[in-house]
């Protein structure tokens, strides 16, 4: 829907839109088996939400295609990844609360392991903590010199993840990522794509050559692979395309930085889903739409561990047994990609998806599966129309045409 006429549609009222997502949901059956980590998990709260409401699946590009979390996001709040194209270094960024310019070139990095020749044997150097990761940052800061042209910002995220920013005139964000996805291979050189951009990754590669000295003796984080560079472009923010007052609760910093490129508020990071919780009440008289979001669903995922991802569910389950307490007029439960365990990264394959609110027409649906979903009444479409189907149910679109 063109966004202009959208805008003409929407209602402004004190309905609430509950949006759980639960990061790299979808799955697949291990070999020999034939129940994913979702039909394996025992969910009776996300059963009855899936009972009483609509479900299908979801395709966040389109089929076949295997989305970024960034793109997965962004078409979960209505933005059509392949118009926005927001790179992960302004995500990252943005959730580590770094004041981006018109000047910086972002870029998310993965703290690794390489073997003396060079080659990566652990892409996250086991998931060093996050403490390990800012005495690293620390000390990459100090020693690190790119002479006067260019300044530069290196911060933590979370574990192994941290993020790069340089600043300086005449930068430009269109450069490759360096980590070559799979173990076994050296990083790549980055390249730019024009001359701003090639200008920026000489930087890069300057910057690269340091660290692989300055990490020499460390173990087993003893180089960094870059991915995401990108400049910061604002969007046009959920209440300016929606009329909706939204604030996010979420602890990975990279949700927390995509919910304030849409606009969205963000109180301080909640430490647990009790605190995840306690945010939820204490903001709920404040806002219109809340977005809840739930990483271990993606990281047991990459970690090909099938029960672990298969225990989060359920935990995440009994989290979500109060929501209908709190009278939303729309519960929304998905994800923004999906993530088997038996590929250890994200994928190609539908999200389930589920909307519960007194206005839907329920299916013959009674649980909440990849399998059961595809027989639902929301049929499979592309992801980015899930909010329009939200508004709609929570009374929040004008009729279209006399």
């Amino acid at each position: 829907m063109k966004e202009e006429l959208l805008r003409e549609l929407v209602i402004r009222n004190d309905h609430k839109i509950i949006y759980l997502i639960l990061d790299g949901l979808g799955g697949h059956p291990k070999p020999g088996g034939d129940r994913t980590e979702l039909e394996t998990a025992r969910t009776p709260n996300f059963d009855r939400l899936a009972t009483e409401g609509i479900c299908g699946l979801l395709d966040p590009i389109s089929p076949g295609i295997t989305p970024g979390s960034g793109p997965g996001h962004l078409a979960l709040f209505g933005y059509d990844p392949q118009e926005y194209i927001i790179g992960r270094g302004v995500l990252s960024a943005l959730g580590v609360e770094f004041h981006l310019t018109e000047k910086d070139v972002a870029a998310r990095l993965n703290f690794c392991t390489i073997d003396g020749n060079g080659v990566v044997v652990d892409r996250r150097a086991g998931r060093i903590p996050t403490e390990w990761n800012q005495k690293l940052c620390q000390k990459i800061r100090r020693q690190v010199d790119l002479g006067p042209e260019v300044e530069v910002f290196l911060e933590t995220e979370s574990e192994h993840r941290a993020v790069l920013i340089l600043r300086g005139e005449d930068l430009g964000g269109n450069i490759n990522d360096t980590d070559p996805q799979v173990v076994g291979e050296k990083p790549l050189a980055p390249r730019g794509e024009d001359p701003a951009s090639e200008r920026t990754a000489a930087f890069v590669r300057q910057f690269l050559d340091q660290v692989r000295d300055i990490l020499k003796d460390e173990s087993p984080a003893n180089f960094i692979l870059a991915r995401g560079f990108a400049k910061y472009d604002p969007l046009p923010t959920l209440e300016e395309r929606y009329g909706l007052k939204a604030v996010a609760i979420a602890q990975y910093p990279m949700y927390r930085g995509l919910a304030r490129l849409v606009g969205m508020d963000v109180p301080p990071k909640p430490e647990t889903y009790d605190d995840m919780w306690r945010q939820l009440q204490e903001h709920y008289p404040d806002y219109d739409f809340f977005f809840i979001h739930f990483k271990k669903t993606d990281s047991t995922g990459e970690d090909g561990d099938f029960e672990k991802k298969v225990r989060v569910i359920e935990e995440i389950d009994r989290w979500a047994g109060r929501l209908t307490e709190l009278n939303p007029a729309v519960i929304v439960v998905t994800g923004d990609h999906s993530t088997p365990s038996v590929l250890k990264s994200h994928s190609w394959h539908p999200v389930p998806a589920l909307l519960w609110s007194p206005y839907t027409r329920p299916d013959a649906v009674t649980a909440f599966g990849e399998r059961d979903c595809a027989g639902g009444y929301m049929g499979r479409m592309e992801t980015r129309h899930l909010i329009i189907l939200a508004l709609a149910n929570a009374l929040r679109l004008k009729k279209f045409g006399a």
